[in-house]
């Protein structure tokens, strides 16, 4: 991955986590924010850490910002600070703009004044939530699509050993809809997975499905539990 330069305005929770997964990925990281205490508590977590008012075009053109790849627009509950960051990046030419949005009128109107990317977090915690609250088996979920996703679930003890075919995988998109990706062991990532994989406790099998189908995991756990059954009635 090539390094880039990214500006980060704002110090909230959502900001510092942008900041920490930017630099930890190798990235140059300008952290800004108008608190001092704030600038403080990321110095080491960042390439340059700025206390600044991020709503003067002078600050931002003196610190250089016009030449970084991309900005983040961290800032949450300060719309108008927001909006007007948006609009100094856009200006003065920064090629990359996310903002993150507070609700459904911000979101409209960073998108109107040309952010090239619009955050909720809020938004798409819930709907994370409103796909693994009733699903025991989605511990995540990713939305590609309005209807489509990307999930996971993670092999327990006793799948351990099972292939995908054996656990009801008998096609690249089978029966249930699922169409398993990738699987997840540690550190190593294997891509479009064989049926004959055999999986360990812990893995996780990611999969991508319609939403309606995404219930079919636990159908996956039920087959395996029905399996397990009958073997210890023999």
């Amino acid at each position: 991955m090539l390094k880039k330069q990214v500006a980060v305005i704002g110090m909230n929770r959502f900001g510092v986590s942008t900041i920490r997964a930017l630099y930890n990925l190798g990235h140059d990281v300008l952290a800004i924010d108008r608190d001092e205490e704030r600038v403080q508590s990321v110095l080491g977590q960042a390439t340059y850490a700025i206390t600044a008012e991020c709503t003067n075009e002078a600050a931002l053109r003196d610190l250089g910002v016009h030449d970084y790849d991309a900005a983040v627009v961290a800032i949450g509950t300060d719309i108008v600070s927001s909006v007007m960051a948006s609009v100094l990046l856009k200006t003065i030419g920064v090629k990359f703009v996310v903002a993150r949005a507070q609700d459904a009128l911000h979101a409209n109107t960073l998108r109107r004044i040309g952010v090239d990317r619009i955050v909720q977090p809020e938004e798409e915690m819930g709907t994370r939530l409103a796909h693994s609250f009733f699903n025991t088996s989605v511990e995540e979920y990713i939305e590609l699509t309005p209807n489509y996703g990307i999930s996971r679930f993670r092999v327990p003890e006793r799948f351990d050993g099972t292939s995908l075919e054996e656990l009801g995988f008998s096609s690249p998109r089978d029966s249930y809809g699922l169409t398993p990706v990738a699987i997840c062991r540690k550190r190593k990532v294997t891509l479009n997975p064989d049926l004959t994989f055999k999986l360990k406790s812990n893995d996780f099998v990611i999969v991508a499905a319609h939403d309606s189908d995404l219930e079919s995991l636990d159908s996956v756990s039920e087959l395996i539990d029905e399996g397990n059954a009958s073997e210890s009635d023999i």
